[in-house]
């Protein structure tokens, strides 16, 4: 009876928030979707595009930030839902605006909104669902992002032939306020908000007691692996965010594929991210199963490794293989490849830095992760246009190439260095 209470709230709680965040994202990226056409109407070079990308992502990376220390201290489904409501009150009035100053203080507003999503829905996931899957549905929840993305080019193209981008940012913006109330009144925080017992949180049994789980905040920044985790993730969010971003302009600009192949490139991506961030869930959480956690090393770092060198291939081929006369196959599976390459990490460290800290700072030690993983987008933005303008968007990406290849090199040296973060027990060896 119990258990089918909880499979009952579960399913309509994980739905509410999967849609959710599902316009979240689609909203976050609505610019980028309408930016040829935004491009036809207003004068925008490379250094305005920059800006109002780079604003969006500066304003995210600190909301997230501060959303995800105090997320704790509030109510999720609130903060959830009150934020949805502010991304859409934004596009709307985006779509009103005809200048580089609005559009960007604009989606500056829509970042600081945008920030809080996706902290009350690890919050909610870590009090309804058990530690053992855990991984698996955060990373079925990140395939939002996926399904947004991957769906969103082409909504905004199928719109864009009856309507222009403006209907389109209104109409997306009114949908996020309607779901917004709608998420406020079907998600639950916990499960005792409806009379069932809360799930018990990293109780692990054993000689090990729960005395070295609580540590200080100075013991959890004092920690190597939350800084090799931390530098990690803004590369690999970085570079996503390159492509994401400025793929497009890459293949109709520089290499003289049309504006459909270039649409269809972006969601060939997210489709393959939606399946990279389903099977590095499920896979990495069997490893953790066959293995188990331990203070040094990581189950999940294999996998890791492994599609983070996948990323760096996918970029180098598409940087050098693609040319105007290329099969629309081989760029959609580039694509694909590199979507899947890439989600599978950003779900991967987000897990890794909520279970290897300490159980009172779960949520402080990912945001400190993701903010670092929002410098990465922040830098994908104006830096990465500005290199475009002065070089080409090859050279930018060449960059990009060299930076994640880098990285992968410098997070496999490291990958068996102490990963259980905060106090150090002390024990006789």
């Amino acid at each position: 009876m119990a258990a089918g209470g909880y499979g009952r709230y579960r399913a309509v709680i994980f739905a509410a928030m999967f849609v959710g965040y599902t316009l979240y994202y689609f909203n976050r990226k609505t610019f980028s979707f309408v930016m040829p056409a935004v491009m036809a109407e207003v004068p925008l070079g490379k250094d305005e595009l920059g800006l109002i990308t780079s604003s969006q992502s500066a304003a995210y990376a600190i909301s997230k930030f501060v959303s995800g220390v105090l997320s704790d201290q509030m109510s999720a489904r609130w903060l959830f839902s009150s934020g949805l409501l502010m991304v859409g009150l934004v596009n709307v009035v985006f779509s009103w605006s005809s200048t580089v100053t609005a559009f960007a203080g604009l989606w500056f507003l829509n970042g600081l909104a945008q920030g809080l999503g996706w902290p009350p829905c690890g919050k909610i996931l870590r009090k309804w669902f058990e530690p053992s899957q855990f991984g698996t549905w955060w990373a079925i929840l990140s395939t939002s992002m996926n399904l947004a993305g991957g769906l969103g080019p082409i909504v905004a193209a199928l719109m864009s032939l009856n309507y222009d981008w403006r209907m389109t940012l209104s109409f997306s913006g009114f949908i996020c306020v309607v779901v917004s109330f709608v998420c406020l009144v079907l998600i639950k925080n916990e499960p005792s908000d409806v009379g069932l017992p809360n799930i018990e949180q990293g109780a692990k049994k054993g000689k090990k007691g729960s005395s070295s789980e609580n540590s200080t905040l100075t013991e959890l920044l004092l920690s190597p692996y939350l800084w090799v985790l931390s530098t990690g993730y803004l590369v690999v969010f970085g570079v996503k965010t390159c492509c994401t971003d400025w793929g497009q302009l890459f293949l109709i600009q520089e290499r003289g594929q049309s504006m459909l192949v270039g649409s269809s490139y972006m969601s060939a991506l997210e489709i393959g991210g939606l399946v990279g961030s389903i099977a590095a869930g499920y896979l990495s959480d069997r490893a953790v199963a066959r293995v188990g956690l331990s203070s040094y090393g990581n189950p999940r770092h294999a996998l890791l490794l492994s599609m983070m060198a996948g990323m760096c291939v996918s970029m180098f081929l598409f940087r050098v293989t693609v040319t105007g006369d290329s099969p629309k196959l081989w760029i959609l599976t580039l694509g694909a490849v590199f979507g899947f390459s890439s989600y599978g990490p950003i779900a991967l460290f987000g897990v890794i830095a909520n279970e290897s800290a300490p159980a009172n700072l779960c949520g402080t030690s990912h945001a400190i992760v993701a903010l670092m993983a929002n410098v990465g987008g922040f830098l994908a933005g104006l830096p990465f246009s500005t290199i475009a303008k002065h070089y080409s968007w090859a050279t930018a990406f060449w960059v990009a190439e060299i930076t994640c290849t880098g990285s992968t090199v410098a997070f496999f040296l490291l990958r068996n260095i102490r990963t259980k973060m905060g106090r150090i027990p002390r024990k006789a060896d």
